[in-house]
């Protein structure tokens, strides 16, 4: 008599040995044509895309080097503080790549200096005396300045930050 671990070892040799299945041929080509079709279409982009881009206007050539400054002069300005008449005196500087952008506008001042002005006016003591407020009013003076430099002709993306140099406010 048969133990039953020896049966089952005569049966496991009896039995012709399984394979394993392997991926339907099919399968595996459409896969290869998958793969060969995103790594062409990719290559394609990187190779033209920019060129493309550049060819409709869409990308400006950035200007790169040392970073240049113009100082703006001094902005004095009043504003409502709940009953209190308050006022706020700001010096900033625009910092930019491209000494052009600089130049354009430094000759178109006074059209800044009016429209920061306006912009300056209009704030809440109680939001400035945040730093969050203060970011904000830097974004916003940016915004301002840009398109001041889109409206004369210049490139605005060229008008990299402002940075506030003085900040009163009483």
């Amino acid at each position: 008599m048969t133990t039953a671990p020896e049966a089952a070892a005569a049966d496991a040799a009896a039995a012709p040995a399984k394979k394993k299945r392997a991926m339907p041929l099919w399968l595996t080509i459409a896969l290869a044509v998958v793969v060969v079709g995103a790594a062409a279409a990719g290559g394609f982009v990187l190779m033209h895309g920019n060129a493309t881009a550049a060819a409709h206007g869409k990308l400006a050539k950035r200007p790169s080097g040392p970073p240049h400054f113009l100082a703006l002069k001094p902005f004095v300005v009043n504003f409502q503080a709940g009953q209190q008449v308050r006022y706020l005196q700001v010096t900033m500087q625009v910092m930019s790549r491209d000494p052009k952008t600089l130049k354009l506008i430094d000759q178109n001042d006074p059209i800044v200096r009016n429209n920061l002005l306006l912009l300056l006016g209009n704030q809440q003591a109680a939001t400035l005396a945040s730093e969050a407020g203060k970011q904000q009013l830097r974004a916003a003076v940016l915004e301002a300045i840009r398109k001041v430099v889109a409206h004369a002709g210049g490139h605005p993306n060229r008008v990299a930050a402002i940075y506030f140099t003085s900040f009163v406010m009483q």
